[in-house]
């Protein structure tokens, strides 16, 4: 079972914005569990939210105190049944929303900066979302359900119900290793050998001889897998590379990560439309759950406002 985690599109009316005055001093204002929520805090979270939602002013405000108090409650709530956000996953989810936007991380960190927002808070907006979406699914991933009945159903109904093909792909990942205590310099040398390694690429056939240029090169097999059955994160990037071809070189705790495409190929079959109404009715009952789980922690939290 998957929860989608709210995607974040960046609408970059930064530069209809002016930054915002600096505080004199930052205050206390709302205390969650013994967890303090600063003014700056909500500063910067209202910021984000007026460059992200087109709201502003005291409704921003507000709508960031109350985000901010449902983060530290999921937080919380995450870490008291052992999940943890490693930093990689936070970094990996700030560059899908920079590419969304056709950004680099680094240049989406210079838009935030430019709107007065500093990027730490987009990222700790996403660290609360990705552990949340842990938190659910490890809560309810049993409690879900979706019968057949339910899918077929939904699907007469939807514009779905035409779709009887399918794409299925044949897969390997190549990862080119970065040792986690590597120097800025060699990071960079093989971040432009993974753009090497990507332009030199012609075929899976060939990948022996691409690769034997290079050192510490991994290669693993993902065999075939059908569109629904790829992380949702990936599933664009593939569908865009041909056969042949690999992916843009993504940063991980690994090292530079690729996906080769060696076949793409349509077949008659309606599973990609039957997966997706699934996945919809899964997250429309998930998203339900997910509301009433933190409601009921609101409801046994000590939230004190100043």
């Amino acid at each position: 079972m998957r929860f989608k985690i709210l995607s974040l599109v960046l609408p970059l009316m930064f530069m209809g914005l002016p930054a915002p005055v600096a505080q004199a001093q930052t205050s206390i204002k709302v205390i969650v569990n013994d967890q303090a929520i600063t003014s700056y805090d909500i500063n910067q979270r209202a910021r984000l939210i007026t460059l992200t939602q087109r709201k502003g002013g005291a409704t921003a405000r507000r709508m960031a105190e109350q985000e901010l108090i449902d983060d530290k409650l999921k937080l919380t709530e995450a870490a008291r049944i052992g999940v943890s956000i490693p930093d990689s996953e936070v970094n990996g989810a700030y560059g899908n929303i920079a590419r969304n936007v056709k950004m680099t991380p680094s240049q989406l960190s210079t838009a935030l900066r430019r709107g007065g927002v500093n990027p730490q808070t987009l990222k700790d907006r996403l660290e609360a979302q990705l552990a949340w979406s842990q938190v659910v699914r490890r809560r309810f991933q049993a409690t879900v359900k979706v019968s057949e009945s339910d899918v077929i159903a939904a699907l007469k109904k939807s514009d779905k119900a035409d779709q009887n093909t399918s794409i299925e792909y044949d897969l390997k990942q190549v990862i080119v290793v970065v040792p986690k205590k590597s120097s800025n310099g060699f990071k960079a040398k093989r971040s432009r050998e993974s753009n090497q390694i990507r332009k030199a690429f012609t075929s899976c056939e060939d990948i022996g001889s691409v690769l034997s240029q290079y050192s510490e090169v991994v290669v693993k097999p993902v065999g075939r897998r059908l569109e629904t059955e790829l992380p949702e994160a990936m599933r664009d990037e593939i569908s865009k590379t041909e056969p042949g071809q690999l992916t843009k070189p993504q940063q991980t705790g690994r090292g530079y990560e690729m996906i080769a495409v060696c076949d793409k190929k349509e077949i008659q079959s309606d599973i990609a439309a039957r997966t997706e109404m699934e996945n919809e009715l899964r997250a429309k009952e998930g998203e339900a759950l997910s509301r009433r789980y933190l409601m009921d922690l609101r409801r046994r939290a000590t939230i004190v406002e100043r």
